[in-house]
């Protein structure tokens, strides 16, 4: 098998590339935006085709390069099933196993730095690549995208500890000069997790840390729910009032990843003109007092009849503090005349 540690200085992250020379294809685990020439190239000059992109988590320091790389290459993006990522071509469940030519990984699922992080296991050459659920010395942080100090705990000891002690651990990042470790050294010598530190113990360290939150935080965690991909919301030109406005190519484009919501009226929901595919009835007057509950990075277009009802929704989710919320223009009106067209 071929094999090559590749690091982001900026963001001190671990990208990994493993290749088949017999059948020459390749993939690569966790790709840094702004890295993608290097990768590429390193793959020509190894005569590999990069077959896959695989995430470990969705990473809160850095942007993946795993939409790029794809539109670059053709190949394929798997990341583990988080609930909240969308545009992968393969969800990874734990057990499974993602086969890249001769290479086999086994998937196992270890949340606790974040509720859908994974790890990849090469039992044929002895290798677990770990994202930040297992760092050289350390381990991730619990305290944002769904952390959990006691779930991590239980998966570094019953998915990581568990294997071979002769196993090398190759970490999603390192900030100290480390490239790689093994499972007897982690659990010898890993000042939070190893030495037969208790679960009371850990879970006390993780709470006594008081870490800042990562510095691309807002920007990171949101693309790479997206694998990378451009924001759509950026392509829409806002109105005076600073409410993005969106058409039916749009909507059409990006409706599998945005919550629609009608503001209309329940008669005019269900009457002639009827409502757009996979539209929740929320009438106007009843939005704000809905939304409460909602969350407010999930993406959302607000329709009503001609757009003019639900341009004042959009304002008043905005002003709630809703991040991405955009107006269809031309309503339900335009749409129930496209479907005329069309016949």
């Amino acid at each position: 098998m071929i094999f090559r540690q590749l690091f982001d200085e900026t963001s001190n992250t671990f990208t990994y590339l493993l290749g088949d020379s017999a059948s020459g294809q390749a993939l690569l685990i966790d790709p840094v935006q702004g890295k993608e020439a290097r990768d590429l190239e390193l793959l020509a000059q190894l005569n590999l085709t990069l077959s896959w992109v695989l995430e470990t988590h969705e990473h809160a320091d850095h942007i993946t390069a795993a939409d790029k790389l794809r539109t670059l290459s053709g190949c394929a993006l798997a990341t583990p099933n988080s609930g909240q990522s969308q545009g992968a071509d393969r969800y990874l469940k734990h057990g499974e196993t993602l086969v890249c030519g001769a290479i086999e990984l086994e998937v196992r699922h270890t949340p606790g730095h974040t509720a859908g992080s994974a790890s990849y296991v090469n039992h044929a050459h002895g290798m677990v690549f770990t994202g930040d659920t297992l760092l050289v010395r350390g381990c991730g942080r619990t305290d944002f995208q769904g952390g959990d100090a006691a779930a991590l705990y239980a998966s570094v000891h019953e998915q990581l500890f568990s294997l071979p002690s002769t196993t090398r651990v190759f970490p999603g990042h390192d900030y100290k000069g480390h490239r790689e470790s093994s499972i007897a050294e982690e659990m010898a010598h890993n000042p939070r997790l190893g030495g037969g530190r208790s679960l009371e113990a850990f879970v006390e360290i993780m709470k006594g840390l008081k870490l800042s939150p990562p510095r691309l935080l807002n920007q990171a965690v949101p693309a790479n729910r997206r694998m990378g991909a451009p924001d759509p919301f950026e392509q829409l030109r806002s109105d005076a009032v600073g409410v993005p406005q969106a058409d039916l190519g749009w909507w059409g484009e990006n409706k599998e990843s945005v919550r629609l919501i009608d503001v209309r009226q329940p008669e005019e929901y269900i009457g002639p003109m009827g409502h757009l595919p996979g539209a929740e009835l929320v009438p106007l007057d009843t939005l704000i007092h809905a939304a409460e509950t909602w969350d407010r990075e999930q993406p959302l277009v607000i329709v009503c009849r001609s757009g003019a009802r639900s341009n004042r929704g959009a304002i008043a989710l905005k002003n709630m503090g809703f991040a991405q919320v955009a107006n269809l223009a031309g309503g339900t009106a335009a749409w129930f005349s496209s479907q005329g067209a069309r016949a």
